[in-house]
C-alpha cells in the first residue's frame, strides 16, 4: 500500500500568468526530474514543429498558447521542450483504462492509468483573458483528464487504441479545450467533429440540462456520436477501431450497465466505481490500467467530488462558491493505493526499473 496525495491548485488570472505560476510550481520538482529521466529511455516517436503546433493551437484556443509562453518563461526551456512535455499536439500516449457512469444528475469517472505518468494535480482555474472557468484533474500539466466548466458542461474520456495515429491533438488537450471553449453538450459534439484527433478515444459529455449524455467515438479517421450512460474502453459504433482483447472492458461495462436500471444516487454510483469489491475499480497498475482517482461532477449545483485510491470517502468541492470568489482551504487530498509502483509526482519513478 502506498500513501499518495493530489495537490489542489487555484488560480484567477490570465493564461500567461497561470502558465508562469505552474512553471514556478514544477521547476526542479520530482515530477519534471522523473520525466527527464523517462525521455532517456523512451525516445519520442514524433517530431515537434513549433510553427505547426502554434497554428493548430491558436486556431482553436489562442489563449492556451499564452499558457505555454508562461511555462517557457518560468522554466527557461526552449519551446520545443515545452511542447514535447505539455503541448498535447502530435505527441504520443500509451494505453490506459477508465470507466465512466452517468446518472440522472451526475457524471462519475474512474481514471485508470500508470502511476509513473500521474501529475497529482487538481486545478480550479478562472481565466481573465478568455475561456470558461474549469475544475478538474490535470494530465501533462496543461491537459485535463476529466472536469467541469462554469456552464456545467462535464467531460471525461476513455482510451480505445493506439493504432495508426494521425496529425492532431491528444485526448487530454482536447479535454481541456472542450471545457474552456464549449458551453453545452451540443457545442462539444460540434467541436469534436471539427478538431483533428491524434488517437482513438471516446468522450462522454453531460451538461446542466441533465438530458441524455452523449458519447463521441473519435479516431483520426472517423467520428461517431451516440447517446449513452456508461463507457469503458471499446467503441460500439466504430468497432473496426477496437482492440482485439476487450474482456476487461466488456466486463466493467456489463457491471455499470446492470446498475443503470437501479437509478442510483450520486453516493451509490460513487461507491460502485470507487469500492474495490464492486468489479469496476481496477488494480492493474502494472498494465497501465489501475484506478488512481475517482471523480464526480454535478452540473446543476456545480459541485465536484474526488477520491484518491479505492474504498475512500469523497472530498466535496463547491465549484459554485469558488466561482463567487470563495477560495477553498484544501491544499491536498490524500489517499491510499494498493501498489508498489512509484508515483511520478512524489518519488523517483524512471523507466529503468519496475
Amino acid at each position: 500500500m502506498k500513501n499518495i496525495h493530489v495537490n489542489i491548485i487555484q488560480a484567477r488570472n490570465t493564461h500567461y500568468d497561470f502558465g508562469y505560476l505552474q512553471g514556478e510550481q514544477i521547476l526542479d520538482s520530482i515530477l519534471v526530474k522523473n520525466r527527464e529521466q523517462q525521455w532517456k529511455m523512451r525516445r519520442p516517436k514524433f517530431t515537434i514543429d513549433i510553427n505547426e503546433a502554434k497554428q493548430a493551437i491558436e486556431k482553436w484556443a489562442p489563449f492556451i498558447w499564452n499558457e505555454f509562453l508562461g511555462l517557457q518563461d518560468a522554466l527557461k526551456w526552449p519551446m520545443e521542450k515545452v511542447l514535447q512535455e505539455f503541448g498535447g499536439y502530435r505527441v504520443n500516449l500509451t494505453r490506459s483504462g477508465c470507466s465512466i457512469y452517468v446518472g440522472r444528475d451526475y457524471m462519475i469517472r474512474n481514471y485508470d492509468y500508470h502511476p509513473k505518468t500521474y501529475d497529482g494535480r487538481y486545478v480550479l482555474f478562472q481565466p481573465t483573458d478568455g475561456g470558461f472557468a474549469t475544475i478538474g484533474f490535470t494530465q501533462k500539466i496543461t491537459g485535463r483528464s476529466d472536469g467541469m466548466n462554469e456552464k456545467g458542461l462535464s467531460m471525461g474520456y476513455t482510451f480505445m487504441n493506439r493504432k495508426r495515429p494521425g496529425d492532431g491533438f491528444v485526448c487530454h488537450m482536447i479535454g481541456r479545450l472542450i471545457l474552456e471553449c464549449c458551453a453545452t453538450v451540443s457545442d462539444a459534439v460540434a467541436f469534436l467533429n471539427e478538431i483533428p484527433h491524434r488517437g482513438s478515444f471516446s468522450y462522454v459529455l453531460f451538461d446542466k440540462t441533465c438530458a441524455s449524455p452523449m458519447i463521441v467515438e473519435t479516431s483520426p479517421r472517423k467520428i461517431a456520436v451516440r447517446e449513452g450512460y456508461s463507457c469503458t474502453n471499446h467503441f460500439k459504433i466504430l468497432t473496426e477501431e477496437n482492440r482485439h482483447i476487450l474482456d476487461d472492458s466488456k466486463k466493467r461495462l456489463e457491471i455499470v450497465d446492470e446498475q443503470q436500471k437501479m437509478n442510483l444516487s450520486g453516493e451509490e454510483a460513487f461507491r460502485l466505481l470507487n469500492d474495490t469489491n464492486k468489479g469496476v475499480f481496477s488494480k492493474l497498475y502494472g498494465s497501465w490500467a489501475g484506478t488512481i482517482h475517482t471523480s464526480a461532477y454535478f452540473p446543476q449545483p456545480l459541485e465536484a467530488w474526488l477520491a484518491i485510491g479505492g474504498d475512500q470517502p469523497h472530498t466535496k468541492i463547491s465549484f459554485s462558491n469558488w466561482l463567487k470568489g470563495e477560495n477553498i482551504a484544501l491544499q491536498t487530498v490524500n489517499g491510499v493505493i494498493d501498489t508498489v509502483i512509484p508515483f511520478a509526482h512524489i518519488e523517483r519513478a524512471d523507466w529503468f526499473q519496475k
